[in-house]
């Protein structure tokens, strides 16, 4: 009698003899032409493998047409199904329908068809009853959607041991059965399916026989079942991520077999000392795994406690503890994880906490206000392989404890308060660290020259007061984070860092040049913006004929600095990009026309700032997501092209939390295991509502159209209003003429409106009273006329005599001046007009003289003196009253005639 565990090769052999073989009876065959040799074949097994492998779709041709084997020597106990026990395909990469013919392997024990395989499904699973021997099956991942009585099904199994169906999409699961046959079921797992039901309710409950139980997120909800009681074999138990709440029962001190404790993402909101109480404690030596995180666990841990003496893993994280670490965790000696990360928990953790954790591999403290106080010559018990400290206070200097800690592979001592120069030892010692976190301190010294031959993979150090040069990378590195420090010098010509994905260098003081980025392949994120590179963004010269001409990039950020040069035309290259940032620089020409064909992924373009000039180019309208358009203090003139309107990232915000085909740019680079992200949009600043303000990872919801301070002329397009995502528009200091669209009232959405220094002339539409969003507005410096309209809105934005000031045209609230104070003025010829206006003056001047030459007379006539003053004075005054009639009067005609064409 023989075992068969089967393999895929071992599968492949099987079926070819299967085909090859006529069965008969159950007798031998025996091919003389061939070197195979069948000593049995049973006709219902032979057909139940052949009825697999038709239904299998085999992409990789693991499973080979007959005439492979042709001539090998085969093993003769592959030609007997009879003993087939063992059936492992849990590790090939087939797909398709399981046919029911696999109920025919009557003695198989051990069947495991799930995990990594794809597609695999099945409409009926009735002929599982017929394995009448299985003790194991797992069937993860299968697609069971369609099977609703598959717990009848099961049932039927009378020597069932293991049973996983996992993640199979199963929605129905029954209250109780009327008698169970799985007396033997010692492990179940039925995680991860869509039951959607009351917890209490399930048939699972009454099969006390079992010690693994695994219901974890199935979507059942209710507070936790006094069933639990009942569970006394029960070892593990993962109850996590179901909507269950309230505290554990109390009954629960029944299970004293109890080893693994889960409840992860559930809602027990009570206290952690109430929780500890309700422990069975005659487990209390047994237990060795206790995960509560996220599970809104209150208060403080308590101060006393009988240490769990074998426990190893201990997570509360995600909770709202309070207070200190009590010392009793430093008693769990067998202790290898330690996670109290996000909590808010304080106080001093000192040595006494860690003297007796000799086992402790991982310590994970992030989020919390505790100290960690240690003498400087502490040589600590333990070897620890993850550190996660952020928030913790471990400063001012350095923590030397760290020293001895060679085996590290993931440290985060971010915002940890440490303000002093980095040691010699310290990169000694994180030589071997793949994912590095030092950000947000005071740290300050030199990159290391040996930094080439650390083994990091992730590297932040931003936020801090390193200095020096960047010298050449390590050559695993796939994410750099060095942003707000004082770096200096040149970037490396070669960053030695091949597959780079993100770097980030905004706001230093590095100088120079920008190398060739195109040699990075896998760089989708790139921020040099803020320092003081000069010089022109080179472009790639590919051999198209070894290398791929297309890059990953999907994030530039460069601006805030000294470059010059046109437009970067190695941008051609970078279909994917949608985040372009070249603000603030010394660029100048023409916008290109590929933009529209070449970046179709493209939303986010910030060319502020700049020397550009020439028109908007027609083919920018084809970039149909673009939804942040930012032109302002350019020399762009011209019209706007008909089709301006076109940008449909303006008419309804993209949801960057879809799948879609276009990468999320501001998803931030994930460089450490903790989820520890970073945002490289914290620096991006939007000019809107009058002033510069500060975006951070929201800026992937600001719609913004910006082309102020440029020469721009024509009418604004009428369309404009179509744009109704908008919640930025700023069209000021141009040359815009024609009235204001009545249509602009659309742009419900919009918070910040400015049309400030144009030539716009007519009434200010009513429909603008529509925009309950608006709190800026500007329409100062036009030719505006008429009554401001009327609305709660308008009303309540601020500076609002400033925001109509430059338009003598206008009157009413919040003007002083009336409305109803200017009258009108009847109708009157302009020859007629002009002939008034004449006798008006010369009357005018004529009574000045007579009034003039009369006081001369009688000064001349009584005092000689006072008309020698007199002469004099009036030499002097001629010329200044002369000058101011002329003046005056050229004023009083321009007025007039704004006057007659407003009314």
């Amino acid at each position: 009698m023989h075992t068969l565990h089967v393999s895929c090769i071992q599968l492949a052999i099987l079926l070819f003899l299967l085909a090859q073989t006529e069965c008969s009876n159950g007798t031998s065959a025996y091919n003389p032409n061939e070197t195979v040799i069948i000593t049995r074949c049973i006709t219902t097994e032979r057909s139940a493998l052949l009825a697999f492998r038709a239904g299998l779709s085999d992409p990789a041709n693991l499973l080979p047409s007959c005439n492979w084997f042709s001539g090998q020597q085969v093993p003769e106990f592959f030609g007997s199904l009879q003993n087939l026990r063992y059936l492992d395909l849990s590790e090939s990469s087939f797909s398709g329908r399981i046919p029911p013919q696999l109920g025919n392997l009557s003695n198989l024990r051990y069947f495991s068809i799930g995990s990594s395989l794809d597609d695999i499904y099945s409409t009926d699973i009735s002929w599982l009853s017929r394995l009448s021997s299985l003790e194991y099956l797992d069937m993860s991942w299968v697609n069971l959607s369609t099977i609703v009585h598959w717990v009848p099904t099961v049932n039927m199994l009378r020597s069932l041991k293991f049973l996983s169906l996992s993640c199979c999409e199963l929605r129905t699961s029954p209250d109780s059965l009327l008698h169970s046959n799985l007396t033997s079921l010692e492990t179940l797992d039925i995680s991860g399916n869509r039951f959607n039901k009351h917890v209490a309710h399930n048939w699972f409950w009454d099969v006390t026989s079992l010690k693994h139980l695994d219901i974890s997120y199935c979507q059942l909800h209710g507070r936790f079942p006094d069933e639990l009681g009942n569970m006394t074999s029960i070892v593990h138990l993962d109850l996590s991520g179901n909507n269950l709440v309230g505290m554990i029962p109390s009954n629960m001190k029944n299970l004293c077999n109890l080893e693994e404790l889960i409840l992860m993402a559930i809602n027990i909101n009570e206290s952690i000392a109430e929780f500890f109480e309700r422990l069975p404690n005659c487990s209390r030596s047994k237990l060795r795994t206790l995960l509560l995180p996220v599970s809104n666990l209150t208060g403080s841990l308590p101060a006393k406690q009988e240490p769990f003496s074998n426990l190893t893993l201990l997570d509360l994280s995600g909770n709202k503890l309070t207070g200190p670490v009590p010392l009793w965790i430093g008693e769990l000696t067998k202790l290898t994880e330690l996670e109290l990360s996000s909590n808010n928990l304080d106080g001093i953790i000192s040595e006494d906490h860690f003297s007796r954790l000799v086992s402790l591999e991982s310590l994970s403290l992030n989020d919390n206000s505790i100290a960690i106080v240690v003498n400087s010559t502490w040589v600590p018990p333990f070897s620890l392989t993850n550190v996660q400290l952020r928030s913790c206070i471990l400063g001012p200097k350095f923590p030397m404890w760290l020293r001895w800690q060679t085996r590290i592979l993931n440290l985060d001592i971010s915002n940890t308060s440490i303000s002093d120069k980095v040691p010699d030892w310290f990169w000694k010692m994180s030589s071997s660290v793949q994912s590095l976190n030092i950000r947000n301190n005071q740290i300050s010294g030199l990159l290391p020259s040996t930094m080439e031959f650390m083994a990091a993979k992730a590297m932040d150090f931003s936020s801090n007061q390193l200095s020096g040069p960047i010298p050449k990378l390590p050559i695993n590195l796939t994410g750099l984070d060095l942003s707000r420090n004082r770096l200096s010098g040149p970037l490396p010509a070669y960053f030695g860092a091949p597959g780079l994905g993100t770097l980030l260098l905004f706001d230093n003081y590095i100088s120079g040049t920008i190398p060739s980025l195109c040699e990075f392949q896998f760089l989708w994120l790139v921020d040099i913006s803020g320092n003081k590179l000069t010089g022109s963004i080179p472009d790639c010269s590919f051999n198209t004929s070894t290398k791929n001409t297309s890059l990953n990039i999907v994030n530039l950020s460069s601006g805030n600095n000294k470059l010059s040069g046109k437009f970067p035309s190695f941008l051609q290259n970078c279909h994917k990009l949608v985040f372009l940032d070249l603000a603030n620089n010394q660029l100048s020409g023409p916008l290109p026309v590929w933009i529209g064909e070449k970046l179709p992924s493209l939303a986010f373009l910030r060319l502020r700032s700049n020397m550009f000039y020439g028109h908007i180019p027609v083919e920018l309208t084809k970039l149909v997501n673009l939804q942040y358009l930012d032109l302002a203090y350019n020399n762009i003139s011209g019209s706007l092209p008909e089709s301006f309107v076109n940008f449909k990232g303006m008419v309804v915000t993209r949801n960057y939390n879809n799948d879609d085909k276009i990468p999320d740019p501001f998803a931030s680079a994930t460089l450490f295991d903790d989820n520890e992200m970073i945002d490289f949009t914290d620096n991006f600043k939007v000019v809107t509502k009058g002033q510069e303000q500060l975006y951070t990872g929201e800026i992937i919801y600001m719609v913004n159209l910006d082309l102020s301070c440029n020469n721009i002329i024509g009418k604004i397009p009428e369309e404009i209003g179509t744009l109704v995502a908008l919640k930025n528009l700023n069209l000021s200091w141009n040359a815009f003429s024609g009235n204001i669209p009545d249509k602009i009232g659309a742009l419900l959405q919009v918070e910040s409106l400015d049309l400030s220094h144009n030539d716009l002339s007519g009434e200010i539409p009513n429909s603008l009273s529509a925009l309950a969003s608006l709190s800026h507005l500007n329409l100062s410096y036009n030719n505006l006329s008429g009554k401001i309209p009327s609305g709660n809105q308008l009303r309540t934005l601020d500076d609002q005599p400033s925001i109509y000031i430059g338009n003598p045209g206008l009157c009413g609230p919040p003007l002083s001046k009336s409305c109803s104070q200017t009258e009108p003025v009847p109708f009157v010829q302009k020859d007629q007009e002009d002939e008034n206006e004449k006798v008006f003056f010369f009357l005018a001047m004529g009574i000045g003289y007579v009034l003039g030459i009369w006081t001369i007379l009688c000064i001349f006539l009584f005092q000689r003196k006072w008309r020698a003053i007199c002469f004099s004075f009036y030499d002097s005054m001629y010329d200044r009253v002369y000058v101011q009639v002329a003046v005056t009067w050229a004023s009083f005609k321009f007025y007039k005639e704004k006057w007659k064409e407003t009314n």
